[in-house]
């Protein structure tokens, strides 16, 4: 599991999620195209172009005006991405009307960011969202032709990538489960051999796709995980539930774009997602290649942030990053001052576009953090014993948690002690302190141990087996690290990653 782990760590940790589900969606588009060229799908190349065309034009420059006229960024590969859903979700066609229709869903699409929004951030699925009212003016019908055993395994092999990318595999997993579980009980009521139902179920019901491509979508999640699961399970019910039930008002009727639009409302009432509009404060060096960056929060949100969760930062004027304007960054600051947020980045001799932008903001300059959420948190019972294990810049969701009573051990691993990211800040707190380090040439503060590798800290820990453990470094840093905890008889495990940015 560990070499797997980390196999999809190095694949997907070189993409931003927006850069992932763009390649992905359109490696299935490329797919329809060779399947309808050898006669095994319905569509003609021709109309499958035509629509993909339209949905993602229309999708972009409606998005684009729109941004304009709410004076708001635009982040133009989340248009595409929504683009080449909505063409996925609507049957494709080459006729006039037809391809109006899909423009018209796109359009709506567009416009359900701006429209349907609190705090910035859209509250459902643009997609769906589009795709319904579409189905309600009676024009179109939801297609899902996507859903086909042909393009299943590409599907399939999207859907491992892009769940383990946004770390949503569990809502993902849990949703398809369920809905699977659910389809292949109403269809065997109709008399379909059980077999036969699992087989339609997962090759002619969107069950992946919508689960991994969809319900994953990070901003319309809330931001715990028992949350995300109640969601899951709500889109799974519904999602099935004709099967079982006729709903019908007009040109109203049950379908899977609903579900999701349900389940995107019930997350909503679980927790307003929070956009947060943030001015830039200043910056601090916390180690010899890391800096520290400091936000205002202009409205601060009601659920202040918590350490070791993580936002994911967009900045104005980011030119030729391959990667995007966007980054997942670990909150570094705690819930003491809500009307601060403070995040802490390596500098690299040759850092990215993205990094030459935060570094050269001036203050009073505007970023805006379009999600906020996580479940790496410590436990709110600070006699709760735990071993906090940091691999370089992954120290950054603990630093806030050390000293003040909190029964926590930290091992970190740094090159030297010189070297040790928010090294004051740790020596203040008074935490007992395992370095992971092979450089000996410094004395260490009292009560610090220091080990050359980390199976050996984990030694110099006595009652490591009775401590819940929390994990945070880069991916292969943290598989290891895991490794050597269940070898040290530790069973709780919280992981996270730094895939890079």
């Amino acid at each position: 599991m560990t070499a797997v782990a980390t196999l999809l760590d190095r694949i997907t940790g070189r993409f931003t999620m927006y850069r992932l589900m763009t390649i992905v969606l359109g490696a299935l588009l490329v797919l329809a195209l060779i399947l309808s060229a050898s006669g095994q799908l319905f569509y003609s190349p021709v109309a499958l172009l035509a629509s993909a065309a339209v949905a993602i034009a229309v999708t972009w420059g409606a998005s684009r005006l729109l941004g304009l006229l709410f004076r708001v960024p635009v982040h133009g590969e989340s248009s595409i991405i929504t683009g080449l859903l909505v063409f996925f979700l609507l049957l494709p066609t080459a006729e006039p009307v037809g391809l109006a229709i899909i423009g018209l869903a796109a359009l709506l699409a567009a416009a359900s960011k701006f429209a349907i929004a609190v705090g910035g951030r859209h509250l459902l699925n643009p997609a769906a969202a589009g795709v319904f009212l579409v189905t309600l003016t009676g024009a179109g019908a939801e297609g899902w032709w996507v859903a086909t055993p042909q393009m299943l395994p590409l599907v399939v092999i999207g859907a491992i990538l892009v769940l383990w990318r946004t770390r949503t595999h569990l809502v993902g997993l849990t949703f398809m489960a369920l809905a699977t579980v659910f389809i292949v009980l109403g269809l065997v009521r109709f008399g379909t051999d059980p077999l036969v139902a699992l087989g339609q179920a997962l090759g002619s019901y969107p069950i992946v796709f919508l689960g991994a491509f969809m319900l994953s979508e990070p901003l319309t999640l809330p931001p715990r995980r028992r949350q995300q699961l109640v969601v899951a399970a709500v889109v799974a019910v519904l999602f099935a539930l004709p099967l079982f039930v006729t709903i019908s008002f007009g040109t109203f009727n049950l379908s899977q774009a609903f579900a999701l639009l349900v389940g995107n409302l019930v997350a909503a009432a679980l927790a307003i997602p929070v956009g947060l509009t943030l001015r830039y404060r200043g910056s601090r060096p916390v180690g010899s290649d890391a800096v520290e960056y400091r936000f205002g929060v202009s409205r601060p949100p009601r659920r202040a942030h918590r350490p070791g969760q993580y936002l994911e930062l967009q900045l104005p004027g980011v030119r030729g990053d391959v990667r995007g304007s966007r980054r997942h960054l670990s909150i570094v600051s705690g819930p003491e001052d809500p009307g601060e947020v403070r995040v802490a980045v390596r500098v690299p001799e040759r850092p990215s576009a993205f990094k030459r932008a935060l570094s050269s903001m001036e203050p009073g300059a505007i970023a805006r953090a379009t999600w906020v959420g996580g479940d790496f948190v410590l436990p709110d019972d600070r006699d709760a014993p735990v071993v906090l294990i940091a691999g370089g810049i992954g120290v950054t969701p603990f630093v806030a948690e050390l000293g003040a009573g909190r029964d926590a051990v930290l091992v970190v691993r740094a090159r030297s002690y010189d070297e040790l990211i928010y090294r004051d800040e740790i020596e203040r707190s008074g935490a007992r302190v395992v370095l992971v380090s092979p450089d000996t040439g410094e004395s260490l503060p009292a009560g610090w141990t220091r080990v050359d590798e980390l199976e050996g800290a984990l030694a110099a820990v006595p009652d490591i087996a009775s401590r819940e453990a929390y994990v945070s470094g880069a991916p292969l840093f943290v598989d290891r690290s895991r490794g050597a905890l269940r070898a040290a008889g530790v069973k709780r495990i919280r992981t996270d990653r730094f895939s890079g940015y």
